[in-house]
C-alpha cells in the first residue's frame, strides 16, 4: 500500500526533478483499486482488512509501484537497472494486545536499488534504504532481496511468483520487535533487545485475470515466516505468530 506523506512527497518531487525528463514519455501500466487482509504490524499481533490502491506504472526511467515506490533507474543496460528509489512504510499503533508499547508512525523509506531482468517475466534484485521522519530512534537501515517469475497459463492468465527474503539493522529491528523496561512494566510483555538481521522469509503467489479489455481481475497470497532476532521477539512469542498470511485482491486498468 502506498500512502503519501509530507516525507514522501518531498521525495516524489525529489526524484522527479532529478529525473524530469522521463516524465515526457507517455505512461503505461496498471492503475486499480482494492483490498488486503494482512497483519497489523511485523509481529503479526493481529490482522485487520485495509483498502488498498494497486500502482505499476512507467514513465520512461521513472516507475511507481504498490511493492517497491517510486524508483528511477539512473542506470539501464543489457537488464541491468540501479538507482534510487523512496517507498512508504507502514507504521503501528500499540492498542489492543500491544498495548503499554510505543507506537510507530508512518514514515518513509529512502534507498537504492540493483535488478536484473534480462526478460519481461523474470528478475532478481535488491534494495538497501533507511527510514525517515517519525521518532528519529525508531529510524533504522532496511532493505530486501528476492526474485520473482512470470509465466502466462492460458486464457489470458497471468501467474507471477516471488519469493523475498527482508533484513534490517539493530535499531529497525528494535522499533518492531524490541521491549524495553519501561514497556514491559506498562504492557507485561518480558523485556527483549532485538538486533539487525533477516526479519523474514516471504512468500507470494499472484494471479491476473482478464475481465474486459484492459480491465483486470488481481490477486495474491503470502506466506511469511519471521526468522532470527524478529522470531524470538517477546512480543511475538506472547501475542504474535512466526508464520503469517497476507491476501489481496484488486481491479486494475491497462493503460495502452
Amino acid at each position: 500500500m502506498l500512502k503519501v506523506s509530507s516525507a514522501v512527497f518531498l521525495g516524489v518531487l525529489g526524484l522527479c526533478g532529478v529525473a524530469g525528463t522521463a516524465l515526457a514519455e507517455p505512461i503505461t501500466g496498471e492503475v486499480g483499486a482494492g483490498l488486503s487482509y494482512q497483519p497489523h504490524d511485523p509481529t503479526g499481533s493481529r490482522y485487520e482488512t485495509r483498502p488498498v490502491p494497486y500502482l505499476d506504472l512507467d514513465w520512461g526511467n521513472v516507475s511507481l509501484s504498490t511493492d517497491d515506490g517510486l524508483t528511477w533507474s539512473a542506470l539501464n543496460t543489457n537488464g541491468f537497472t540501479a538507482g534510487p528509489y523512496i517507498n512508504y512504510l507502514q507504521g503501528r499503533t500499540s492498542n489492543g494486545s500491544l498495548r503499554g508499547l510505543h507506537d510507530v508512525s508512518d514514515r518513509a523509506e529512502v534507498g537504492g536499488f540493483v535488478q536484473y531482468a534480462p526478460a519481461d517475466f523474470w528478475r532478481v534484485y535488491a534494495q538497501v534504504g533507511h527510514a525517515v521522519g517519525g521518532v528519529s530512534d525508531q529510524n533504522g537501515v532496511l532493505g530486501k532481496v528476492g526474485g520473482e517469475l512470470g509465466y502466462p497459463l492460458g486464457g489470458g492468465i497471468i501467474g507471477s511468483t516471488n519469493l523475498m527474503a527482508h533484513f534490517a539493522d539493530g535499531r529497525q529491528t528494535q522499533t518492531f520487535f524490541g521491549v524495553d523496561a519501561n514497556e514491559s512494566a506498562a504492557s507485561g510483555f518480558r523485556p527483549y533487545n532485538a538486533s539487525g538481521g533477516f526479519q523474514n522469509l516471504t512468500f507470494t503467489q499472484s494471479f491476473e485475470f482478464p475481465l474486459a479489455s484492459n480491465w483486470s481481475l488481481l490477486t495474491s497470497a503470502s506466506w511469511i515466516h519471521l526468522v532470527g532476532s524478529a522470531a524470538d521477539s517477546s512480543i511475538v512469542k506472547q501475542t504474535g505468530d512466526v508464520n503469517q498470511g497476507q491476501v489481496q485482491t484488486a481491479i486494475s486498468y491497462k493503460f495502452d
